[in-house]
């Protein structure tokens, strides 16, 4: 009974909040207060247990080796900053106000535009920023969106930096 109970309240749950599977359950996993769901659906945990959605975070050392296959990583600061500061090597430089628009663009005038291969929603991408709020609001961006394999690096540069430099001096 409480697995029908929580298979319906997921499916009201996603009704009303009217996203996508992929965000509720991210919210839902989160913890995060569900102030927009009624009553009825905040009181009860069984719907967490239908959410199957994947980590949404990765850690510098998964980030290493995601480098070495296909992942595309974007990098959502300011171009002045990648120039003042420098990036990721590969990252492709999209600032998170064009992150929508960017991934709505059709592939030939995305590679035009960033120099980067467009991801297509079954890509796995990796944001980054200079420490994770960014690439956080650009993974939920790219999660409406309907890709499903985004994920963000919560470090971002500084930890990256840091953890080279640290690396090199071994």
């Amino acid at each position: 009974m409480s697995r029908v109970l929580g298979f319906v309240s997921a499916l009201l749950l996603r009704a009303v909040y009217r996203g996508s599977a992929v965000e509720v359950c991210r919210q839902l996993r989160n913890q995060r207060p569900l102030s927009w769901a009624p009553f009825y659906l905040t009181r009860q945990n069984s719907y967490r247990s239908v959410c199957t959605a994947p980590s949404e975070t990765v850690t510098y050392q998964e980030l290493k080796q995601l480098l070495k296959s296909k992942t595309i990583v974007i990098d959502v600061r300011e171009p002045w900053e990648i120039k003042e500061y420098g990036q990721i090597p590969g990252s492709i430089n999209v600032p998170l106000g064009q992150v929508e628009q960017a991934l709505k663009l059709d592939p030939s005038k995305f590679m035009e535009t960033y120099n980067g291969k467009m991801p297509s929603t079954s890509d796995k991408i990796v944001f980054s920023c200079l420490a994770g709020v960014r690439s956080k609001k650009a993974l939920d961006t790219a999660a409406s969106m309907g890709y499903s394999r985004a994920l963000h690096f919560p470090g971002g540069w500084e930890e990256w930096v840091k953890r080279e430099f640290a690396e090199r001096q071994r």
